[in-house]
C-alpha cells in the first residue's frame, strides 16, 4: 500500500513537471517569436506607406512635360524635378552700350517703383523708338533734347549718372526687350506729384491718359 502511494506521487509529480515545461517552451516559443512578429509587421506597415507614397505620387509621374519641366518619381518614391526652360528670343537686340542706357535710365526713372513699373518705363523708351515722332535708338530717345531740354528728367538732374542698376532693373528690361509690353502704346509718363505744373497741363490737354501704375501716370 505504501509503495503504491509512493509511485502514485512519483507519477503525479512527473505529470506535473511534464506539464511545466511544456508551458514554459510555448512562452519560450512565443517569446522567441515576438520579434520576428514585430519586424513582420513593420514591414507591412512600411510596406502599407509605400504604397500609399506611391499613390499620392502617381500623378505627378504621369504628369506631361510643360512650360517648365516635368516630375519623375523613382521606384524608392524621391521625386526627381527636371526643367526644361524654353528659350525666349529677344525682340530687341542692343549693344552693350544700348543695354547699358537703357538700364540707367529705368533704374533712375522707375527706382522706387516695383518691377512691372520698372517694365513700363522700358516699355516707353521701345515705343518711342518704334515711333516715326521720336528717335530710333535707345541712346537718341534717352538724351533727346527739345528747346534745349532733356526729354528725361533724370538726365537733366544728373540722377541717370548716379543710380546703381538693381536686378530687379534687369528683369524688368529683360522682359520688355523680350517682347513683353504692358503699356497699352504709351509714349509719355510723369509723376504728377514731382512734375512741374505748367508740363502737366500740356500732358493733360494735348494727350491721352492710359492709366496709372505706382506715382506714375501714363499717355500717349
Amino acid at each position: 500500500m505504501y509503495r503504491k502511494a509512493v509511485l502514485f506521487l512519483v507519477l503525479i509529480s512527473f505529470v506535473f513537471l511534464a506539464c511545466f515545461w511544456c508551458v514554459k517552451g510555448v512562452d519560450a516559443a512565443r517569446l522567441y517569436a515576438e520579434p520576428v512578429q514585430g519586424m513582420k509587421l513593420g514591414l507591412l506597415e512600411l510596406e502599407e506607406k509605400a504604397r500609399e507614397k506611391q499613390w499620392h505620387m502617381e500623378p505627378l509621374n504621369e504628369r506631361e512635360e510643360g512650360g517648365l519641366g516635368i516630375v519623375d518619381v523613382e521606384i524608392s518614391g524621391q521625386r526627381i524635378i527636371g526643367f526644361s526652360i524654353l528659350e525666349q528670343k529677344l525682340v530687341y537686340e542692343l549693344t552693350e552700350e544700348e543695354l547699358e542706357i537703357m538700364l540707367r535710365i529705368v533704374e533712375a526713372e522707375a527706382g522706387t517703383e516695383d518691377e512691372d513699373g520698372k517694365l513700363l518705363v522700358a516699355n516707353v523708351v521701345l515705343n518711342r523708338m518704334a515711333s516715326d515722332e521720336f528717335p530710333d535708338t535707345v541712346s537718341e530717345v534717352v538724351f533727346q533734347k527739345e528747346s534745349g531740354e532733356a526729354q528725361f528728367s533724370p538726365v537733366s538732374d544728373g540722377a541717370y549718372y548716379k543710380v546703381e542698376v538693381t536686378e530687379e532693373t534687369i528683369r524688368a528690361v529683360e522682359r520688355a526687350l523680350k517682347g513683353e509690353d504692358i503699356s497699352q502704346g504709351a509714349l509719355y509718363f510723369a509723376a504728377r506729384k514731382y512734375a512741374d505744373s505748367t508740363k502737366m497741363k500740356w500732358f493733360d490737354e494735348n494727350l491721352k491718359f492710359l492709366f496709372a501704375h505706382g506715382g506714375h501716370e501714363f499717355f500717349k
